[in-house]
């Protein structure tokens, strides 16, 4: 399939070694993710600063293919590994930046942003993945490969995804643009609006009692096939898309990056890709210098989190996880390592929160900044409360506050919280 200029290949985050493109795939020497590399000295960072200004008009809906206009994330084409043209994309990203006067004042700090990533195709930041993802699946095709990515390729029908919710119906809606079934593994605690819209975008799915640990044991105890697995760090890209919510904070601040950015965080998906998007800017010479960055979690489940603080490279797996943020319950994450790495370098911090500080900051937001939160989406502010209060912001800080999630994604727990108070 067509890759981009820059675009060198697969490289494993474990061992180093160097892996043929796949749609999904882990290092066949250790079986450590595999992460996208580039050759940044053939990218041009002014075409990085004009890609930022050329998004797609959408009131022009019929332009020609040949158009050079490119919309949402697709714009940075060049720092991804598949051309705009070849995209499987629904207009994900471009997502607004929000300015938080209020929240400002209440942290003692410069200013507030609220990235608001619920406004993508099915209301979450994990849009951008999975079109990166589904793009790798449409371009190398049908195979007959194995989930190890062995063999002529590594596309095999149904596209699998074990997930809390999000990513399920993102995975559904997006194979539902290329043709291919898809099937979606989310434990019994999975949001109904995730469980209805997976079917309504035509996935199937089934509902596995318990948490997200017994979502994924149940794909290979109940699915008698071979697959194409699209759960995080199964593929190459998941996060590799969320890497551009970077490109859009530096070109929304002028070409200067936050200071402090607040990411919800679970599987570490998010975090790692945005980590290597300001990696790859400051490489790049458009940034000077990244911002910190916090992995924000809730206190029943914060596995990351308290390996940072702890100073472990490694997080443990949480014992008993539990939490009403279902999105993020992830008691033994896939990504924790490399979080854990990216907010150590960057100087930040791991912050935990309670589900009621989570929800009462998401309705907060809702009541005082128009923005719709999600329940996970609440523990970016939630977060940044909590740091306020430890006195960790000097107080001449730009801080972005990650919105993960729509809020009609958890309308019924913003509800209940609210009933909860009498409300």
């Amino acid at each position: 399939m067509e890759t981009t200029n820059a675009f060198e290949g697969l490289t494993c985050r474990g061992c180093g070694s160097d892996h043929a493109l796949a749609a999904s795939a882990r290092c066949s020497n250790c079986g450590g993710p595999l992460d996208p590399s580039y050759d940044l000295d053939a990218i041009d960072p002014d075409a990085i600063r004009e890609a930022a200004s050329n998004d797609a008009d959408p009131s022009r809906p019929h332009d020609p293919p040949t158009d050079s206009r490119k919309p949402g994330l697709w714009r940075f084409d060049a720092v991804l590994p598949f051309p705009a043209e070849s995209a499987v994309s629904a207009r994900e990203g471009s997502t607004p930046l929000v300015a938080a006067e209020r929240l400002a004042d209440e942290l003692d700090v410069d200013e507030v942003y609220l990235k608001d990533e619920g406004r993508n195709p099915t209301g979450t930041v994990l849009d951008r993945g999975l079109s990166v993802a589904m793009s790798a699946v449409a371009g190398l095709g049908e195979g007959t490969a194995g989930t190890d990515g062995s063999g002529s390729s590594p596309v095999v029908e149904p596209l699998v995804c074990a997930s809390p919710g999000n990513a399920g119906q993102s995975m559904a809606a997006y194979a539902g643009r290329t043709g291919l079934r898809s099937y979606t593994f989310v434990p019994s605690r999975c949001a109904f609006s995730n469980k209805a819209m997976t079917n309504v975008h035509g996935g199937e799915m089934r509902v596995v009692g318990g948490r997200h640990p017994d979502a994924v044991a149940a794909v290979d105890e109940q699915l008698a096939t071979d697959y194409t697995d699209l759960s995080e760090f199964s593929t190459p890209f998941r996060h590799e898309g969320a890497k551009t919510v970077s490109y859009e904070l530096a070109a929304d601040l002028g070409w200067d990056a936050p200071d402090v950015v607040v990411v919800p965080t679970a599987s570490g998906e998010v975090l790692a890709g945005i980590a290597k998007g300001f990696r790859e800017l400051e490489s790049l010479g458009v940034i000077d210098e990244r911002p910190r960055l916090v992995a924000a979690q809730a206190e029943g489940c914060a596995p990351i989190a308290a390996a940072i603080e702890r100073g472990i490279d490694a997080p443990e797996p949480w014992g008993t996880p539990d939490t009403i943020c279902g999105e993020l319950e992830i008691a033994d994450p896939e990504g924790g390592e490399w979080a854990v790495e990216a907010v150590r370098e960057s100087g930040g911090r791991g912050v935990t929160a309670s589900d009621d500080e989570i929800l009462e900051s998401a309705v907060a937001v809702a009541q005082h900044e128009v923005l719709e939160m999600g329940a996970a989406g609440g523990a970016a502010p939630a977060g940044a409360w909590a740091l306020a209060e430890d006195g960790w912001f000097d107080g001449d800080e730009t801080v972005v506050l990650l919105n993960t999630e729509s809020g009609v994604k958890t309308p019924d727990v913003l509800r209940s919280h609210l009933m909860g108070k009498g409300i």
